[in-house]
This record gives structure tokens, sequence and C-alpha cells, in this order.
């Protein structure tokens, strides 16, 4: 018999304490958690086992359907850039420009564009020597260089497409890619800026951390068939497909002349693939790598990214199922009845889910798979606002169940009492202010 009412409500909130325990307490693989709490939700609702199945199946191809080719091209375009050292060559060539005096800003730039298309563990690992070294020359806290790096690396990591976590967000929300990045650039500069560069800098005044021993042992890139690209040539590349989706976006929202061809190649499918074959000739053919090396790049790039693929099926199995069961038009009109604002909703269940399991990626496709049901019925605010709340609330707080948290930890040569000081309460005031500008946007053009 189905389930409806406030039994439905409190049995979804139960699935999503199961997904929590299945995770945490079990130590069960995240994918696999929303697939049991998926099925104990839709049949725990009275919906029948074959509708159950065909639920997921939907849910798990609709997420995937248009996520996995931006996520593929994405990390096929990081891969190249990472292979070809053109993010160290790109930091190296803003130091020159802005000067030591300014490596701060320097960093903090380099550090945005590089984590555009790579994840926050290969950027940090490309640009930790350099924050080293400047720290090492100025004698000042590896803070005041880390924190602008670190919060520009986990900003876009977090907000930006095509990363995995807002690019599935996007996607489970109903979102148009080209604004997510637009919005996702807006907010996220601001809120690195506050995180990393202003509090980094006051943390760097009053917790001195020097070089940790790793640093002496640190060598220059090496194997590489000839010199890194010309930073001009990878930052070209790095923003290309970023204008090709926002001229789209601009094209379709004016209605301007030609629309439909920039819409074309505007779309995250042909502006990923035609930077994608741009990053395959300059990171490659020009560096003398033959085909088959050029292949095995792109090859490497996939192997990463097949768990986050699961993740985000997940995430959309999940998010079917609570459609599907009425679990979601339920709290949807109760929240559209209430005077909560959605975003605010949104903030507080990615930040729980965070702070109990760790992960960004995994808190905010999940929190987007419960949030997509609710909102889909709540008028007066835009999908890709929801998404940014989420983002927000999902990169809140990172603590010792957070990957990231002991890689900051071990290149900075930091106790864990320092590394709350600074990295965790460095994401606490990025994320709160990025929040902040999402509340107010909403209010003046809401």
């Amino acid at each position: 018999m189905p389930v409806a009412g406030p039994g439905l409500l409190i049995l979804t909130i139960a699935s999503i304490v199961l997904l929590l325990v299945l995770i945490l307490v079990v130590k069960l693989h995240a994918f696999l958690a929303m697939m049991i709490s998926s099925l104990t939700l839709g049949l725990g609702a009275g919906m029948a086992p074959a509708a159950v199945l065909k639920s997921i199946q939907f849910g798990f191809g609709d997420a995937l359907g248009f996520i996995a080719v931006v996520v593929g091209l994405g990390a096929m375009i990081g891969r190249y850039i990472e292979d070809s050292g053109g993010g160290r060559s790109l930091a190296e060539w803003l130091l020159e420009r802005f000067g030591r005096d300014r490596a701060t800003l320097a960093l903090f730039v380099a550090a945005y564009l590089v984590g555009l298309p790579l994840f926050f563990e290969v950027g940090f690992i490309i640009l930790a020597p350099l924050i080293w070294s400047l720290a090492k020359e100025s004698k000042r806290s590896l803070l005041v260089y880390g924190m602008p790096m670190t919060a520009a690396l986990s900003a876009t990591h977090s907000l930006v497409p095509p990363h995995p976590a807002p690019a599935a967000a996007a996607q489970l929300l109903g979102a148009d890619l080209g604004l997510v990045i637009l919005y996702g650039v807006v907010v996220s500069i601001p809120m690195a800026i506050a995180g990393g560069v202003f509090y980094g800098r006051w943390i760097g005044e009053r917790l001195f951390i020097p070089p940790p021993p790793m640093a002496e042992r640190a060598e220059p890139e090496a194997g590489k068939t000839s010199a890194p690209p010309h930073a001009a040539t990878v930052a070209l590349i790095l923003v290309f497909p970023v204008v090709l989706i926002f001229g789209a976006s601009l094209a379709g929202t004016a209605n301007l002349p030609g629309k439909v061809w920039a819409g074309f190649f505007g779309h995250p499918f042909t502006a990923l693939l035609l930077a994608t074959l741009a990053s395959m000739i300059v990171f490659g053919t020009r560096r003398g790598l033959d085909r088959n090396q050029i292949a095995r790049l792109a090859v490497d790039s996939c192997a990463p990214i097949g768990t986050l693929l699961l993740m985000m099926g997940g995430g959309g199995a999940f998010k079917q199922v609570i459609i599907d069961s009425g679990a979601g038009l339920y709290a949807g009109r109760l929240l559209a009845a209430s005077n909560i604002s959605p975003l605010v909703v949104a903030f507080l269940v990615a930040t729980v889910l965070r702070v109990a399991q760790g992960s960004a990626t995994v808190a905010i496709i999940t929190a987007a798979g419960i949030m997509a049901p609710l909102v889909k019925h709540v008028a007066g605010y835009r999908p890709e606002m929801i998404v940014l709340a989420v983002c927000c609330g999902g990169s809140m707080i990172s603590h010792v169940n957070d990957a990231g948290f002991w890689i900051v930890n071990e290149y900075f040569g930091m106790a864990v009492p320092q590394t709350l000081k600074s990295w965790t309460m460095m994401k606490l005031v990025s994320s709160l202010t990025g929040f902040g500008l999402v509340l107010a946007a909403q209010a003046v053009w809401g």
C-alpha cells in the first residue's frame, strides 16, 4: 500500500539517514549506498518492485546522459595541460608579470586558471613547489601563499563546471550550464579572495608555518619531451570553452542573429570537444608526442572519473525515486507553503552532508538529488541559484574526514590543530562569503 503525507516525508528522511550510516558506519562505497537507499525508499513508499527498478534506471541514465560527456572532455583537457607542464608554466609567467611583491595575487590568479580544468589534488601538487619556494625566499609563513592557492583551487572545484560536482548539480536541478559557469565564476572569485587572500594573510601573520621537509627533496618536473607551452597559450585554451558556452547563453537570451550556430558551437559538448582537440595538438603533437602517446593520455584521464560517474548516476537514481514515490511533490508543497528560503534549505542540506561524510563531491551531488524534487514546485527561484547554494554548502567545512584536509596537512607540514585553524577556517570563511553573495543576488534580482 503506497505511503503518503507525513509518513512519506519521514521515510525519505530515514532513507537519507540510512545513506549516511552506510557511508560513515558500514564504510560502504557512496555509489552502493545510494543504490541501497534508493531501493529502500522506493519499496518502503509502496512502489511496485518493477517501478522502483525502472525509476532507478531512468534516473541513472538521465543524470549521466549529459554529465558523462562534459566531465570526460574536461578531464582530458586537464590531463594534457598537466602532462605538458602548462600549469606550472602559467603560474611562473604570472609571477614574473606581477612581481614577487605581489606573489599572493599572482598565485591566486594562476591557481584559479589552473583549477578550471584540473582536479583540486592535481592542481595542488603542481603548484605546491612554487609556494614552498616563495616561503623560503620571503621567510614568511607558508600560509600567506598557500591559502590563496588552495582557496582558488577548491572554489573552482566546487562551483565551476566542467568539474563533476557543480556539473552534476546543474544537470540534476535542471539549470543552464552556461549560466552556472558564469554565476559560478562570479561567486567563486570573491569567496576565494575572502578566504584565501584576506583570511590567509590574517592567519599567516599569526601562525608561522615554514616549508615542510619534503620541500627540500622537491625536484623540478621531469620527463617532458620539450619545453612547456607558453603561458598565454595555456590561458587561451582554458578560457576558450567558457567563452563559447557563455556566448551561446547570451545569444539565446538576447535572441541575437546567428543564435542557432552560437548555440551549436557554444553547447558544452561542442565547446569542450573543440578545446580537447586543440589541447591534443598544442600540448601533444607540437610537443613531439606521437598518436599512441596522445591516446594514452586520453585513456589515463578517464580512469579517475569512473567512480565519480557512478556517484553522479547514483545521485540521479536517488533523485528519481524521490520524485516517483511522491516524496518530492509533497515536500516541495510544504516548502512552497513555508517561509523558509529554498536557498537556505539547499545550503544546510549540503553542509550537513559535507560535514558528516567529508567529500565535497558526494555532498553536492547527493544534496542536489535531494533538493531537485523539492524546488521543482517552488516559484521565484532560478535553478542556477539553487545550484550555487548547494555548492557553497557542499564546500563548507573540511575536517579530518576529508582527503583534501590531509593533503594540505601533509604538504604544508602542519599539525592537525594548525590545519583546522588555517585550512578548515578558510573553507568556512569562503563558503559563508559565497552563500552570502547568493542570498544577496536573490534578494536583488529574485
